[in-house]
């Protein structure tokens, strides 16, 4: 007897003094910098101020694609869209999926025995490539109560941390049943939260607002969220964005957006209680993100900067040498994944996919953790891939940022770019619209003909020219950084199984050995 308990005190001692290491990842929708974190002074933002105290923020942070859906698959596979399947959005008739044998992080996951959680906006599939084991989404609630109703979202995050530790519990009282086999610590967890604001909903929900800004705030029809406390601004308050148009229609729609700001940030104040209450703040590894661009022109859909670039905080209570330290390094969304792979310390199987049937599929972005150590020196450049957002938006572009130049490859130039139905119903892009018809200044900075219509190849020099105007592939002094960034963006293509590596004048033909075979086609 004496034996037996001195065991269970050594175990119980090993237990305490193995480190236990979790995940919390916190994904805003269309959100962007109108946070106090980026030097938004207008809108209140203290939960997320909080954070960043705590955090590395890093100041040069790119989606690797500037939409819903395959940003989504892009941050929880670590492989760009193009290589994942996911092309464009997954839910209605447009009906894009992952390829059924991507390991996606939450499966990878789960076979390393680690608990799972996924609440609000999920819009990946299929649901094989992407399992939680507790799950509150739009494929089985309101996407508006998992996504917005930050009450909800409060006590779903509660709800998992319970479960959590009553499998535990269990665990236990099964080990006391069967004593010769010492179990019953607590696995790890990865919980996803993904938040439906700053979406627009002007389109799917008008009643609430362009922003689903009034979605509880306990107006006649509204609803009540118990727990948000509604923030209002006026039109002249707002800080518009370079890119946005400086307009009374546009200020009065980034008033409504800010609203929706102040909403997610109570909301992430409320899951970052349940953290610490549930006792994990100093376990968690905590990284904050969005999925891409803001939904106003030039922003989301586009992978221009103002399209790509995005809020991300990473915390991690084991790194606390650059807690509220800017990062200048060059990251992007698809580090996500390996960056979480590497916390659990969980190794990447190996395995192909139809883009590259022959070759081991790789990530291709790093793991972060380094960087909350000591700033990198090395990391410059990031790409990104988009194909579709909507079924009807077919505009295939590719891109490479390394340092101050950003070049991009559409290449259906020849076609007007597309415009998503939420963005085109919007206060903003019809005011653009009627202007333009009607010839009135836009106060904009392009016209809406330079913005449909596009060259072939972009470059830009964002230190002489942040807003991406002045196109300098046809400046002959540029000529060496233009062949090194087509090298370098086709090499990752190539490294990443992109099916449209040889368009638009060539053709893929990767039957025997993938090669691009020249269509003559006058481009």
């Amino acid at each position: 007897m004496l034996l037996e308990l001195a065991f269970v005190i050594l175990a119980s001692c090993c237990t305490a003094e193995s480190k236990r290491r979790n995940v919390l990842l916190i994904i805003a929708d269309d959100a962007g910098f109108e946070t106090e974190v980026y030097n938004n002074s207008v809108v209140h933002t203290p939960h997320l101020r909080s954070l960043a105290k705590r955090s590395l923020v890093f100041s040069n942070a790119f989606t690797s694609v500037s939409s819903c859906s395959p940003s989504r698959s892009a941050i929880l596979t670590g492989l760009p869209q193009h290589q994942n399947g996911m092309y464009g959005l997954h839910q209605g008739v447009h009906h894009f999926n992952s390829f059924d044998g991507v390991q996606s992080l939450p499966l990878l996951l789960s076979k390393a025995n680690i608990h799972t959680g996924i609440i609000g906006k999920k819009h990946v599939g299929p649901g094989s490539v992407y399992p939680f084991d507790y799950a509150y989404t739009e494929e089985n609630n309101s996407v508006l109560q998992v996504g917005r109703n930050i009450t909800r979202i409060k006590l779903l995050v509660r709800k998992f941390f319970q479960t959590h530790k009553e499998e535990v519990f269990e665990s236990r009282h099964r080990t006391e049943e069967n004593k010769g086999n010492i179990k019953g610590e607590e696995r790890p967890f990865f919980l996803y939260v993904a938040f439906h604001d700053t979406h627009r909903c002007g389109h799917s929900q008008p009643q609430y607002g362009a922003f689903c800004e009034k979605f509880g705030n306990g107006e006649m029809g509204m609803g009540r969220i118990p727990d948000w406390t509604p923030e209002y601004y006026t039109p002249e308050q707002v800080k518009v964005p370079p890119f946005v148009p400086d307009t009374p229609a546009a200020r009065a729609d980034l008033a409504a957006q800010y609203t929706t700001v102040s909403r997610l940030d109570q909301g992430i104040g409320l899951v970052l209680q349940e953290l610490r209450e549930a006792g994990y703040e100093n376990d968690t590894l905590v990284i904050y993100s969005s999925d891409n661009g803001i939904p106003f022109p030039n922003g989301r859909t586009n992978l221009y900067r103002s399209g790509t670039a995005e809020p991300m905080l990473v915390s991690s209570p084991e790194h606390r040498e650059r807690w509220g330290d800017t990062s200048q390094a060059y990251v992007s969304l698809l580090d996500i994944t390996p960056t979480i792979l590497d916390w659990f310390s969980v190794p990447y199987p190996s395995y192909s996919l139809p883009g590259s049937s022959t070759t081991p599929v790789h990530l291709t972005g790093r793991s972060l953790l380094p960087a909350l150590v000591t700033e990198p020196s090395s990391w410059h450049t990031v790409y990104a891939s988009q194909s579709l957002h909507e079924i009807t938006m077919y505009y295939p572009t590719r891109s490479v940022h390394q340092g101050a130049y950003h070049l991009l490859h559409n290449l259906h130039y020849r076609m007007p770019f597309p415009i998503d139905q939420d963005v085109y119903v919007s206060p903003t892009f019809q005011d653009l619209l009627n202007r333009t018809r009607l010839s009135e200044p836009t106060h904009w900075f392009k016209s809406l003909q330079q913005y449909y219509y596009r060259e072939r190849w972009e470059l830009y020099d964002a230190r002489s020219d942040p807003l991406e105007t002045r196109n300098l592939v046809s400046d002959p002094s540029y000529s060496t950084v233009l062949e090194s960034l087509r090298q370098s963006l086709q090499k990752w293509q190539w490294e990443t199984g992109d099916p449209w590596v040889c368009g638009p004048d060539y053709v893929l033909e990767d039957k025997l050995e993938p090669h691009c075979r020249p269509l003559y086609n006058g481009l």
